[in-house]
């Protein structure tokens, strides 16, 4: 089977739906928060719990879950996956404690859950396209975004008139309904690896990113170790998304706590994930011609200006435009570490390599979502954990430079796909 076949997109198209669908679990936290603070009697810091354990078994698991998808497979990660999901939202509806809930979010939802339909789906998309390989992985991570466009609205109607518990019920259900009959759209093996592609034109623009990549050792990728490489990459992961969740997680409570509702609030991260995927497929093709280390650097500085933004601004207008704004700057982040590793990585190691840089974007996310809680339980407001989020975001600029220098003195003489 070819890359870039009629089956890979519409294999693609099936990882787009897989994605919008496990990625609702961490979503849906964000809208269930305010309800968990009153039925548990927490703090904000302690109903943002929820989020950093989903959001840890998140990342941990799409390690684990990567390495399964190099040795078994992706239908066995995808099976895992939607077992996983749908137990959790099930138990988490049932749970008695605060702790048995925060168990379930985090253990079933989002270590086996939600992690199997994220890194497995991507690393997958990369072995079925070689020219529109920034296209591709932007449209299978959209997913991650349709979600948090689709799901946040339509689980606060449900809570509205049923209640949360009912809510989780019918994810779970749900759940196990649309992934399992989806497994055969995955019973065909990828392209071989070691099969030469098929000779494609490409345009001027692209010339100085691929010379880099073409010029990459996967030895010694970027001039570094491949482990050295790996962790600074995580590195900048954790730092843009530790920035990027204050936002995403905490929008409507902060639209609660200003007095608009939690329903605006819902409605304002709906348009904020849905620009974000606007964002994902425009920085997808902006990165087939300038590279995932460009594209991340680019949405890096966008990210940086909307939350500056975010610190002189309290109308509700104001405010959705915004949120808009941020997620239509922010959106092409995460899928550039994923093009990064697969052009500067031996792609065999694609499911573990893009789980774990993968795995510190979400971990990013876990610490983003508790810190501001912890820094408004102590201020009383949410400035403080907008500046936080801006401090952090400049650290991840100024990776992404360091690593874009190190670019141009990398070493091999052919390109790979």
């Amino acid at each position: 089977m070819e890359s870039e076949s009629p089956y890979a997109w519409w294999r693609l198209l099936s990882s787009l739906l897989l994605m919008t669908l496990g990625s609702a679990g961490m979503y849906g936290i964000t809208v269930v928060l305010p309800h968990l603070q009153g039925d548990f009697e927490v703090t904000r810091a302690g109903a943002s719990l929820p989020y950093t354990m989903t959001m840890i078994g998140f990342g941990l698991g799409g390690v684990f879950l990567g390495r399964v998808a190099d040795r078994a497979g992706i239908i066995v990660t995808l099976a895992i996956g939607g077992l996983g999901s749908g137990s959790g939202y099930v138990l988490a509806a049932w749970s008695d404690s605060f702790w048995q809930f925060n168990l379930a979010q985090g253990l079933l939802i989002g270590m086996l859950g939600a992690a199997a339909t994220f890194a497995p789906l991507v690393a997958d998309t990369t072995r079925w396209f070689t020219r529109h390989r920034g296209v591709a992985v932007a449209i299978c991570m959209s997913g991650n975004y349709f979600a948090g466009a689709l799901w946040p609205p339509i689980m606060q109607r449900v809570i509205e008139q049923s209640g949360w518990r009912t809510m989780y019920l019918c994810m779970g259900v749900l759940c196990l309904l649309i992934t399992l009959p989806l497994l055969w759209m995955y019973r065909r093996p990828p392209p071989s690896l070691d099969a030469p592609p098929k000779p494609t034109s490409r345009p001027a623009r692209q010339a100085r990113h691929l010379d880099e990549i073409a010029r990459s050792d996967p030895r010694r990728p970027l001039g570094m170790s491949p482990a050295a490489l790996q962790a600074v990459l995580c590195m900048a992961g954790i730092a843009c998304c530790v920035a990027m969740a204050m936002p995403q997680v905490h929008i409507v409570a902060y639209c609660g706590d200003l007095g608009f509702g939690l329903a605006r609030g819902a409605e304002m991260l709906s348009v904020m994930l849905a620009l974000g995927i606007a964002s994902r497929l425009l920085s997808g093709w902006i990165s087939d011609y300038i590279g995932g280390l460009r594209t991340l650097l680019l949405g890096s500085v966008l990210q940086g200006l909307a939350l500056l933004m975010f610190l002189n601004t309290s109308g509700l207008v104001s405010l959705y435009v915004v949120a808009g704004l941020f997620g239509l700057f922010q959106g092409g982040i995460v899928p550039a570490y994923a093009l990064i590793v697969r052009e500067f990585f031996d792609p065999r190691e694609a499911g573990a390599r893009t789980g774990t840089v993968l795995m510190a974007t979400l971990l990013g996310m876990a610490l983003g979502g508790w810190l501001p809680g912890m820094l408004y339980d102590a201020t009383g407001s949410y400035d403080a954990a907008f500046v936080n989020g801006i401090g952090w975001n400049l650290l991840n600029g100024g990776i992404v430079l360091f690593l874009l220098l190190r670019a141009r003195g990398s070493l091999k003489p052919a390109y790979r796909t």
